[in-house]
C-alpha cells in the first residue's frame, strides 16, 4: 500500500460528519471534559493504546498511540475553544445564530472550534483510520496528544496545565524522545516552521494622591505614566532596528491598555499593560529585564515606585518562547512532498502569527511545525470556519505524510 492509496482511503463525507459532530460539543476552557470524553470514544482500533487521563478533578487530556519503531511522530492538539459570546450576539436571529450548530454555508463548516482547533484534531482522527482503513499501520511510532488548557482569557485557566501534565505524567516519553511533532493549529495548510514569542506585563507605578488645591502634597503617577510610555514607545523602536526574522518579521512592544486618574485630586496611581514580541534570536529574559529597566528608571526619574508583573508564564516564567524548525529538517521535506503529492501546489514555508505549545516539545529535543486546515485570522471572532475542500485536502497530505514519513507495515490480524 503506498502513501497515494492511503490518501484517497480519506472518508470525506465521514470526516465533515465528525467535524460538526466535534463543534457540536461546546469546550471552552476550562469546560473541555465532555469533549474530551467525546475524543477518546471516536479512537477506534486504528490506535493500540488508548486513554483518557485526568490531571486535575474534572479536566483531562487524551493520548493515543500506534507502532513502537523509529521514526516517531507526535500528532498534537488542543481540546479548548475560546468563548462564544460574541459570536450569538453578532449573529443574533440568522443562520449562523448557533456557534454550536456547526452550520454549513457555501461549502464551509462554521461554529465555534471549527478552525481553532476541532478540524485539525479531527484530521487526525481521520488521518489514522484512513491507515487502518487500507489494511495497514505505521512501522514507525505515531503518538496522538490532545490537550486541555491552551486557550487563555478565562479566569483560572489558559495557563498550558495540559501540556505540563503530559509532559510530567510519562506520556511523552521523554527518555525516548520523538522524532518530529505536528501541532494542528490552523495554519491554512502551510506549514508553520517558525512562531514568535511572546510576553505580557502589567507595570504599575504608585505616586500619592492629593487634592487638587494642594497638588504640592501628592506625587503625580499619571505624569510618570506619561514618561513611561514614551520610554516604552521609543524602546518599541529601537527593537525595529535590529535584524527582522525573515519569516517572523520584526520585534515590537505593544502597549494594550492604560488607566489611571483620580476624581478631582491627583492621580496616586498609573497601571500599564503591554505585549512584546520575542523573535527567536533573542532571550526571552532579556527582553523580560529590558521592560523591569525601563520601569525602574521611570520610577527613579519622577519620585513613584514601579512593579511590574509578568502575567501570562507558558513555557517560560515570563510568557511564551520563540520556536523555530530548520527548513530543511527531512520532516519538514517529508510533509512539503505530502502536500505536493496531494494538492499538486509547491508547499508553502511560513511563521505562525501566534504562541501555541510546540515549544514545550522543543525545549525536550522534539522539533515540529504547525500544520492544519484553517486561518487563524478567523478564530476567536464570529466568522470561524472551516472550507471542507481545505479540510479534506489537508487530512489527505496528513495521511500520506503519516504513511510517507513513519512507513507502513501490514496492520495485524485478529480473531
Amino acid at each position: 500500500m503506498n502513501p497515494e492509496a492511503v490518501a484517497e482511503s480519506v472518508d470525506a463525507d465521514a470526516l465533515v460528519e465528525l467535524l460538526q459532530q466535534a463543534i457540536a460539543i461546546p469546550s471552552v476552557t476550562p469546560q473541555e471534559g465532555d469533549f474530551a470524553r467525546w475524543v477518546h470514544d471516536q479512537l477506534d482500533d486504528s490506535w493500540e493504546q488508548r486513554a483518557l487521563v485526568s490531571f486535575d478533578d474534572t479536566r483531562a487530556n487524551v493520548y493515543a498511540g500506534v507502532g513502537h519503531g523509529r521514526p516517531s511522530l507526535v500528532l498534537a492538539g488542543h481540546l479548548d475553544t475560546v468563548h462564544a459570546d460574541d459570536w450569538t450576539r453578532h449573529w443574533a436571529g440568522t443562520e449562523r445564530a448557533d456557534p454550536f450548530a456547526a452550520s454549513i454555508i457555501d461549502r464551509e463548516i462554521w461554529g465555534r472550534g471549527s478552525a481553532d482547533q476541532k478540524a485539525g484534531i479531527c484530521a487526525i482522527l481521520e488521518a489514522l483510520r484512513a491507515i487502518g482503513r487500507s489494511g495497514c499501520r505505521p512501522r514507525g511510532s505515531v503518538t496522538a496528544l490532545f490537550v486541555s488548557d491552551e486557550e487563555s482569557g478565562q479566569p483560572g485557566s489558559g495557563v498550558s496545565a495540559g501540556m505540563r501534565a503530559a509532559l510530567a505524567d510519562g506520556t511523552i516519553q521523554q527518555d525516548q524522545v520523538p522524532d518530529f511533532l505536528v501541532y494542528t493549529e490552523p495554519t491554512t495548510s502551510a506549514i508553520y516552521t517558525a512562531q514568535m514569542g511572546f510576553l505580557i506585563a502589567n507595570i504599575t507605578l504608585t505616586g500619592q494622591s492629593a487634592y487638587f488645591g494642594r497638588p504640592e502634597l501628592g506625587v503625580d503617577a499619571l505624569k510618570a505614566g506619561h514618561h513611561l510610555l514614551t520610554a516604552l514607545w521609543e524602546h518599541s523602536e529601537s527593537l525595529r532596528t535590529q535584524p527582522a526574522h525573515p519569516l517572523i518579521g520584526e520585534a515590537f512592544l505593544l502597549v494594550t491598555e492604560v488607566r489611571s486618574g483620580e476624581s478631582i485630586a491627583v492621580p496616586g496611581r498609573f497601571d500599564l499593560s503591554l505585549i512584546r514580541k520575542v523573535l527567536p534570536q533573542e532571550s526571552l529574559d532579556a527582553a523580560a529585564q529590558s521592560i523591569r529597566d525601563i520601569a525602574d528608571r521611570v520610577a527613579a526619574d519622577n519620585g513613584v515606585d514601579a512593579s511590574v508583573e509578568f502575567t501570562a508564564p507558558r513555557d517560560h516564567p515570563v510568557g511564551g518562547t520563540p520556536d523555530e524548525t530548520p527548513v530543511d529538517h527531512p520532516a519538514v521535506q517529508a510533509l512539503g512532498a505530502s502536500i505536493t503529492a496531494i494538492t499538486g501546489d509547491a508547499p508553502r514555508i511560513e511563521a505562525a502569527p501566534y504562541w501555541s505549545e510546540k515549544s514545550f516539545l522543543s525545549a525536550i529535543g522534539v522539533p515540529g511545525v504547525y500544520f492544519a486546515p484553517g486561518d487563524i485570522s478567523h478564530a476567536h471572532t464570529p466568522f470561524e470556519r472551516v472550507e471542507i475542500d481545505e479540510l479534506v485536502a489537508a487530512t489527505r497530505t496528513l495521511a500520506h505524510f503519516v504513511a510517507s514519513w513513519c512507513g507502513l507495515e501490514p496492520a495485524p490480524t485478529t480473531n
